[in-house]
Parts: structure tokens; C-alpha cells; sequence
């Protein structure tokens, strides 16, 4: 599934990816953020980094979106493989 969801991201975009993994990563370590907030930081940094580096609002908009659901989609694949609850 994740291919699916990377077939529609620009090839600029596709440098988000690895920034909001680590992001993603060091936000879970901070003690005052809950967990369930950090995809929401996370879409808002995806999105605003999509406008930048595209250009285009609506574009970039849809391009932080799937940069984003991609990479909360890998983060959870790897997670959810390597606990196998």
C-alpha cells in the first residue's frame, strides 16, 4: 500500500519524507506533546513544506498530505513489524 501512496508524490516532495520521519521521531520524545498530537504537527510541517517546495498552494497542500500519511503509514509498518503485538 505504501507504493501506491508514493506513485502520486512529486519527486520534490519525496525530500520530506526522511525530515518528517526524524521529526516525527525526536517530537515523540518530548515529554509536553501527547502522542495523538504528533501526526497533526506533523501534516501541518508536510504541508507547509509542500507549498515551499512546489510552489503551488493547492498543490502543495495535496502533496503535504500524502508526504505525510506516507510517512506516518512507514512509521507505523516499521513499528507495528518490529513490536508484532
Amino acid at each position: 500500500m505504501n507504493n501506491e501512496i508514493i506513485q502520486f508524490i512529486t519527486e520534490q516532495a519525496l525530500v520530506l519524507m526522511p525530515v518528517l520521519f526524524v521529526i516525527g521521531l525526536l517530537l515523540k520524545n518530548t515529554p509536553w506533546l501527547a502522542d495523538w498530537a504528533i501526526p497533526w504537527v506533523l501534516l501541518v510541517l508536510g504541508v507547509t513544506g509542500g507549498i515551499l517546495i512546489v510552489g503551488d498552494a493547492l498543490q502543495g497542500i495535496i502533496q503535504g498530505i500524502l508526504v505525510t500519511g506516507a510517512t506516518v503509514l512507514t512509521h507505523q509498518l516499521v513499528k507495528q513489524t518490529l513490536s508484532k503485538n
